[in-house]
């Protein structure tokens, strides 16, 4: 069931469950018992913070036009940085297989 937000005359604005078949329909009000027509309430973009508005964004610019390569090449090329493997990675393989990162986290065992 949806909340919707409505605003008494009186006490100012408050939400309530709802079913959808109801959306239009007035509420009374919980402090005074006056009818209070729904209002609309805009989305809370500006309190969204930035790197999820940036991803929201990324998304929607997405989303009818993929970002394409400007050399041609196909995903994980390795010559554009495509490619998720990092060549200097600062990880040191050992001759038994085992691998550390001196420069990184001593703390972490690795596996």
């Amino acid at each position: 069931m949806p909340i919707y937000q409505y605003c008494c005359d009186d006490c100012g604005p408050f939400s309530e469950l709802a079913p959808i078949s109801e959306y239009a329909d007035p509420k009374c009000c919980p402090s005074c018992g006056a009818q209070a027509p729904r209002a609309i309430a805009a989305p809370r973009l500006a309190v969204m913070d930035s790197s999820a508005r940036q991803a929201y964004q990324t998304n929607e610019r997405s989303a009818h036009e993929p970002k394409k390569s400007s050399h041609g090449h196909g995903p994980g090329c390795g010559c554009c940085g495509g490619s998720s493997k990092k060549i200097n990675s600062g990880t040191l393989y050992r001759p038994d297989g085992s691998k550390s990162f001196p420069a990184k986290r001593p703390w972490m065992i690795s596996h």
